[in-house]
């Protein structure tokens, strides 16, 4: 369950303030208000965690100087200029310094909200990915991260040692929330690019003005360099490459091509549409797709990744209890085996959102895994289940998860586990050795 981004609103108008920020908490926003630049940029430093709806027209700093400084605070941040009627042109010259859109006075709420949605949905990719970059010193950090002992995670983990270090560009597709921006990284982290620059653009956040100058350049005096610049000796991801139109297409193939091989810049393409049927191959140009694809990865979606369900559930699980200082919920063999069965067309993503439910509903006392799984499928709709599987692996898939929970829980301590397992010593070694479960991972 995704936090509500903030809004930071800058405005010298109260009643402006005011009712932008009313409309804007009405639709699911965590926002402030300010009276002025200055206020503002006290509180908005590097890594802001929302995003800036400004005025232009402010006593004091305006509008243009405030955006030319917060681009230099932190480029990465959408700004949304307001603009009275007439100032188009001054709106233009925002954009081309950085701002992530504009709306003239008077303006639809009903934009206002899908643009706050949009900034924000870049802004979050924006965080997410510092995040990684600083978490992720070394690829051995980030392969711990794409957890799972499913025949399918396995081989996933062998394509990205081995293509991460080759030299070619890379095409990472599968299903929305299987994890392709971590893989993504993971490619870079275990290769010889490791600790130079990594960029990440998604193709369907901007305009395709915006996002040709964003790429390719040119950009303004004073602004940020292009991305293909940027990213040089690097890697530049594309995420959402499928809405590339076909001049951005044809502009990219130009540069793969012109930098030879190796490529001096690698291109890493994502793909997350999937609807219809549509593949990234209808959507590329062929020429551009067969040398984004040359090296591909395709990820495997949750629901055929067996066990590893149960792990990640749990290992999420423990992180929410700890955010929330709760209890981490017990999981039934009943709910083990319904997570087990349910289709997850969200994946891991969606897997994500159970978890932290099920640990805000264990501190209330109330609700079940059950239930959630059902208010889930409600709101995708409804998808052909995983096939069924044998007993024999519902019951062991259940019974790892137990011992791994009850020795997570024990620190590793044997007898407090055979104890409350009512197992024999012989029993539980026999069954961690089976499960290849060891008791130093939990000291």
């Amino acid at each position: 369950m995704a936090r509500a981004m903030k809004v930071a609103i800058v405005d010298d108008e109260q009643d402006m303030r005011q009712s932008i920020s009313q409309w804007l908490a009405l639709s699911g926003f965590d926002t402030e208000t300010f009276p002025s630049a200055e206020e503002a940029l006290k509180a908005i430093g590097n890594d802001y965690p929302g995003v800036v709806v400004s005025d232009i027209k402010m006593p004091g700093m305006d509008g243009m100087a405030f955006l030319k400084k917060l681009m230099s605070v932190d480029s990465g941040l959408p700004v949304i200029m307001i603009t009275g009627h007439g100032d188009v042109p001054m709106a233009v010259e925002a954009m081309r310094v950085g701002a992530f859109d504009f709306l003239e006075k008077p303006f639809n709420p009903d934009r206002m909200t899908e643009l706050a949605k949009r900034a924000s949905q870049s802004r979050r990719l924006t965080l997410d990915n510092r995040a990684l970059r600083k978490e992720l010193s070394d690829g051995t950090v980030i392969m711990q991260k794409l957890i799972g002992a499913s025949p399918a995670m396995e081989r996933l983990r062998e394509d990205i040692l081995d293509l991460g270090q080759a030299d070619g560009h890379v095409l990472i597709d599968g299903e929305t929330g299987t994890g392709k921006t971590l893989v993504a990284h993971a490619l870079h982290a275990v290769g010889p690019r490791a600790g130079k620059k990594f960029s990440v653009q998604s193709c369907a956040a901007y305009s395709e003005e915006m996002l040709a100058k964003r790429l390719f350049g040119p950009m303004e005096e004073g602004g940020q360099i292009p991305l293909v610049e940027e990213a040089r000796g690097g890697t530049l991801v594309l995420e959402d490459v499928e809405a590339l139109s076909q001049a951005l297409q044809a502009r990219l193939l130009t540069f793969i091509n012109d930098q030879g091989t190796p490529a001096e810049t690698r291109i890493v393409a994502i793909c997350n549409d999937h609807e219809q049927g549509r593949t990234v191959e209808d959507a590329l140009r062929p020429d551009l797709y067969y040398r984004l694809a040359a090296l591909k990865i395709v990820l495997p979606p949750l629901r055929q990744r067996g066990e590893d369900i149960l792990t990640l559930f749990t290992r999420l699980a423990e992180q929410f209890s700890e955010e929330y200082g709760c209890e981490a919920p017990q999981v039934t063999a009943q709910e083990a085996a319904q997570l087990l069965q349910a289709p997850w067309p969200g994946n891991v993503r969606q897997l994500i959102n159970v978890a932290e439910r099920a640990v805000l509903q264990n501190r209330r006392g109330s609700g079940s895994i059950a239930s959630l799984l059902m208010s889930e499928n409600e709101q995708t709709g409804p998808t052909v289940s995983t096939e069924g599987k044998p007993l024999k692996e519902y019951v062991e898939s259940f019974e790892k998860m137990l011992i791994d929970n009850t020795m997570r829980r024990h620190k590793g301590s044997i007898t407090a586990v055979m104890e409350e397992l009512c197992l024999p010593r012989r029993t539980l070694n026999e069954k961690m050795a089976k499960y290849t479960l060891q008791r130093s991972d939990y000291l």
